[in-house]
């Protein structure tokens, strides 16, 4: 039997940290012919990052970036491939809302790739504004009250 999936945050600069930038290089850059290590990740610090682990084994991310005291943006969200389908991202996604409603904040913004704008569809969110690109891809800005 599998271990239950656990979500909790991951501190910068950890060994942890450092596989979920390798997982979202693996699942989010790499599909793309892009490179995460190409990009600036010193900001990064001041982000919230949650991981979605299978014992000890990291097989989701995401990221929380504060905008202003009142909204984060969710941004990185990466599951395995292995374990997509399997309720990984809507856990992922849920365990983040609830965090980011405990730190006070009213609102998540994300920019979804076109491809997943129906799974943040399912999950509350509504589409803001039109398609545009972004890391060379369709993205659609959306959002979410939390209160």
């Amino acid at each position: 039997m599998n271990p239950p999936i656990l979500l909790r945050q991951i501190q910068f600069g950890t060994d942890e940290y450092q596989g979920a930038r390798w997982l979202r290089d693996r699942v989010l850059r790499k599909p793309l012919g892009l490179n995460l290590f190409d990009e600036n990740l010193t900001k990064e610090v001041d982000d919230y990052h949650i991981g979605a682990f299978n014992g000890d084994v990291l097989i989701g991310v995401l990221i929380l970036t504060v905008m202003n005291d009142r909204e984060v943006k969710m941004r990185q969200v990466g599951v395995e491939e292995s374990w997509r389908s399997k309720n990984v991202g809507a856990r992922l996604v849920t365990f983040a809302e609830d965090f980011a409603k405990e730190r006070g904040y009213r609102r998540v913004v994300l920019n979804a790739r076109k491809t997943v704008v129906g799974f943040y569809e399912r999950l509350g969110y509504e589409k803001i504004g039109g398609e545009f690109v972004e890391v060379t891809i369709p993205h659609q800005r959306m959002e979410k009250d939390l209160m």
